[in-house]
Formats: structure tokens, sequence, C-alpha cells
């Protein structure tokens, strides 16, 4: 039983880890937020209701490290520890909150190292699979700019994100099909750089705005929408017709994150963490 259940979560952990979204219509996920324990669960959605959960994807728990806050990531909603076999990675921020790293547990590409950190020292004694190096690999930062508007303007976010890039897609879903999924041997990776779409000022409204086409339903700080640069090596201008991440409020506790290519579950769920918690520079 618990070599079957750790072969399930190693499948569920190459998919969610590795393969990006849909190309032309986003997978629309929700997130719901546990106050009391600070935990967070992301669930892929099966309807267009708000309040059906549909199908369970990740969950993560805050925790805090001496001045750092740190983000848990697992496939287990039971289970959420670094050194459980479920783990996927984790999201760590500075003390400000306006500053964030992620790992992931499996490299980003073939022959990447993991970090040298004390979790990653740890993991190096467990490995939970031959074909699936565990520890902790950097895979993005995220930062929020200063407000000069302070609480009376909208965030500013800049991600710098490795999206893997397995070689075949198609034959790697096949494993999926025959649930014998593995770690892609060729793995490439990336580089992208994510800006948020500026919100336009609404007089009639007073408020900062941005179009989410009906998936986001209450004003809050904690909206947002990414799309890529043309030319993340260059620097260039955002595309803002292209939104590879959208995330935003639809309830005291429940919000929306649709995302596609070309990031995956685990990185849209790391990077809608971070719009939790205070930014003391920015707001």
């Amino acid at each position: 039983m618990y070599e079957a259940k750790r072969f399930k979560f190693l499948n569920q952990m190459t998919f969610l880890n590795i393969y990006p979204g849909p190309r032309n219509l986003p997978n629309q996920c929700i997130i719901t937020r546990n106050k009391k324990n600070s935990t967070f669960y992301l669930y892929l959605a099966l309807s267009p209701s708000f309040t059906d959960k549909g199908k369970f994807l990740l969950a993560a728990r805050r925790y805090r490290q001496g001045a750092h806050i740190e983000y848990i990531i697992s496939l287990d909603a039971d289970d959420l520890s670094e050194g459980s076999n479920a783990y996927v990675g984790k999201l760590s921020s500075d003390f400000l909150g306006t500053n964030f790293t992620i790992f992931d547990s499996q490299p980003p590409h073939s022959g990447a190292k993991p970090g040298s950190s004390r979790a990653s020292r740890r993991f190096a004694s467990k490995q939970i699979s031959p074909q699936v190096p565990a520890g902790n690999f950097k895979v993005g930062q995220l930062s929020y700019k200063f407000n000069l508007l302070k609480s009376r303007g909208p965030r500013r976010m800049v991600c710098s994100i490795k999206c893997p890039l397995p070689e075949e897609n198609t034959a790697e879903y096949k494993h999926l099909d025959n649930g014998k999924m593995k770690m892609p041997a060729n793995t490439t990776s990336s580089h992208t750089v994510l800006k948020n779409k500026a919100p336009r000022w609404h007089e009639h409204l007073q408020c900062w705005c941005l179009n989410f086409h009906g998936r986001v339903t209450v004003a809050s700080v904690k909206n947002f929408q990414l799309s890529a640069t043309v030319d993340p090596n260059s620097g260039g201008e955002v595309d803002n017709e292209t939104v590879v991440l959208q995330f935003g409020k639809v309830g005291e506790h429940t919000f929306t994150m649709d995302y596609r290519q070309p990031l995956s579950a685990f990185l849209a769920f790391a990077i809608c963490l971070t719009s939790f918690g205070t930014k003391l520079a920015c707001e």
C-alpha cells in the first residue's frame, strides 16, 4: 500500500511540475484558504461554479522560519512537510514579503544541481526515486516593486522563471496513460520573464480595474494578471494580448487561478501564493 501511494505521488509530481498548461485556453483552477492553519488548497475546476472545488491537485502551508516566510507545497493535503514523499517544492520570502524564491523538488533540466541548503542535504540521503532526483532546485524569483502611490495604487510584479520543456511530449503523455509516467530523459528549460498587466483607473467606480472575463468578482489588491515578455533575454515589452496567469478573489477565502503555457500547475500555484500576505515596502 505504501509503495503504491508513493508511486502515485511520483506520477502526479512529474505531471504537475513538468507539463505546462494548454496553449490556447487556460486551465481553470480554484484556490481555497484556511486561515486557521495557514493552509491553501489548489483544485482543477470541473465546472464554472466557484463553489464546486473540483479535483484536488496541490496543497501549501505557510511557515515562519526566523524572519522569513516559507510555503511548503505538497501533493498530500494532510502531509505538508519538506521531508515527505509528497513534497513538491517550496516558496521562500524575505522579511518584507516582497521578494520570493521558488524551489522545485525536481530539476528544471537535465544535469541541474540542487541548492546547498540544509533541506537539500537532508534530501540527498532520502532519494524518492532513482529517476526523480530530489532536492531543492531554484526555478524562479518574483519581486513586488515599490509603489509610489502606497496603498492607493496597484501592486507591480516581475517574475523570472525556468520552465521545463520535455522533448517528445506525446510520448511522455503515453507514459501517463499507461500509469507509468517518469521523469523525461532529455529535459531542457526555458527562461521566461513575466510582468503584471497594469490596471486602468475607472472614474465611475473609483477603483483600479482589469478585465478578468467574469473569473474574478471581488475587488482586492491580491488580484493580478501576468503576461510574458516578447523577448525575455532583452527585457522586451509585455505582450498584453496573452495572459499566461491570472489570479483573483471570488469569496472571502476562495480565489480563481487560470494558467496556460509556459507555466505548470506547480509554478502557477507558487506564484499565486506570493500574493497572500502584506507587502510592507509597497502598500
